[in-house]
């Protein structure tokens, strides 16, 4: 009997010990320099490029720009083209060609593709991982969740593979100029985060429960410059660079706190507590207070002083998988459930609410004078940005399903479409006005 109680201990124990094994080690945290960091080549996009997560102005909102408001399958569309494989991050947009990343499950890759932007042609793609596809996933996340950015010169993508996160660095013609692994992470959802930058770095966030992190790294040596270690908890926002309260800082919401870093060193500026545990919304911000919403377990939409890191107002409201839209002293937001709602962001008074319809993943934009929010079952509602009232101006039935945000360029509205009508196919739909084409005349004698 001792014998077998013997066994049951040196069981657990083994097991115990097993358990342990899979924990990731201890974040190590890196200062940057004293001496400063050295100078990449200038971040080189135009305002009419849609570079990055959140586009131009990070706040994803393209006011100087219209794009059609009625579209479908084939109404004004440009051009649409076939995306193999399956992912849900944004397509990134940058002077005539399009880039985004997929990953294919039958082969186990994970890669960037890109396109042409007048035609839709399929220029290149570039694999960036075989094998090392995560497990612990969500029915919602993927292996190709996270927007590319670009600097004009460069791509960089972002990636879970292999319980580590990667960065990798490729020029406009796919070919990899370097590639690093950033940390350990361990999944319970996946990893959706997007890379952002300043300067001449490249910024990642990567919340997990082992004790995540937030590193800025050189986006020309690949050099991890700074370090530092967030909270044990799987939360999984992205990060952003706003210029708020005279300065810039990184803002990111999760683990029941919302954070300020200074980009160039990676020092914490504030944090506020608030908001929940997971968060997957970007934080918004206006010109002296920032705002976030989420998440799970938790209920709460937060304006923070962006100064100091005091709270201005909470309230119950919820935005979960969604990131906030800010414009003009005013809030938006769609929770999960296709419910639209429009605060005052100076108080946090609600001035409406309306159902869009549909399950919303997607985050809205604002292009022009019109913000379009897409659901899950792939309709996009265009809605007018006022604090008046709900006032839809259209529905456009798109597919069976948009988890990608929509976002314009050059003119141009972009949208990512699955459709299941004979098994599963994405596609990256360019819409705009449709020009009148001049007829050829013809002669008779």
């Amino acid at each position: 009997m001792q014998f077998l109680n013997f066994r049951r201990c040196a069981v657990v124990l083994a097991v115990l010990s097993l358990a342990g094994c899979r924990k990731t080690p201890p974040v190590e945290e890196i200062s940057a320099p004293a001496t400063g960091v050295s100078e990449a080549a200038p971040i080189n996009v135009s305002d009419d490029d849609w570079a990055w997560w959140r586009g131009p102005n990070g706040n994803a909102t393209q006011p100087l720009m219209e794009v059609p408001t009625e579209f479908g399958p084939e109404l004004n569309v440009l051009w649409k083209s076939t995306i193999a494989g399956r992912g849900h991050s944004d397509p990134t947009v940058v002077a005539d060609r399009v880039y985004l990343t997929t990953a294919e499950e039958d082969l186990e890759t994970q890669s960037v593709v890109c396109f042409d932007r007048h035609s839709g042609d399929q220029l290149w793609q570039q694999t960036l991982h075989q094998g090392g596809f995560e497990r612990n996933m969500h029915a919602k996340s993927t292996q190709a969740s996270n927007t590319i950015a670009c600097d004009g010169e460069r791509l960089f993508a972002c990636m879970l593979n292999a319980e580590k996160i990667h960065l990798t660095c490729l020029d406009l013609e796919g070919t990899i100029l370097w590639q690093k692994v950033l940390g350990d992470f361990r999944s319970k959802f996946g990893y959706s985060a997007s890379p952002v930058m300043h300067g001449s770095l490249v910024i990642v966030a990567a919340d997990h429960s082992d004790g995540g992190f937030l590193a800025g790294v050189h986006r020309e040596s690949g050099d991890i410059i700074w370090k530092k270690a967030r909270p044990r908890e799987s939360t999984y926002a992205s990060p952003i660079v706003a210029h708020v309260a005279g300065k810039d800082q990184v803002l990111i919401a999760g683990a029941d706190q919302v954070a300020s870093y200074s980009p160039e060193t990676g020092e914490q500026l504030w944090s506020c507590e608030g908001v929940t545990s997971s968060c997957v919304g970007t934080v918004v911000w206006g010109e002296n207070n920032v705002f976030a919403s989420g998440g799970y377990p938790g209920e709460e939409t937060i304006c923070i002083n962006a100064s100091n890191g005091e709270p201005v107002w909470r309230n119950k409201q919820k935005v979960y998988i969604s990131s906030l839209l800010a414009n003009d002293g005013l809030l938006f937001g769609h929770n999960d459930k296709g419910i639209a709602f429009c605060l005052d962001a100076a108080t946090g008074d609600k001035k409406w609410q309306a159902r869009l319809g549909g399950n919303h993943s997607a985050s809205p934009v604002l292009i022009g004078e019109h913000i379009y929010a897409a659901s899950e079952e792939g309709v996009v509602t265009v809605y007018k940005p006022s604090g008046d009232g709900f006032e839809e101006v259209a529905k456009n039935d798109m597919g069976d399903q948009i988890m990608a945000s929509p976002l314009a360029a050059y003119g141009d509205l972009f949208l990512r479409v699955a459709d299941h009508s004979s098994g599963r196919r994405e596609t990256l739909y360019c819409i705009g006005a449709m020009k009148d084409v001049e007829q050829p005349s013809s002669d008779s004698d």
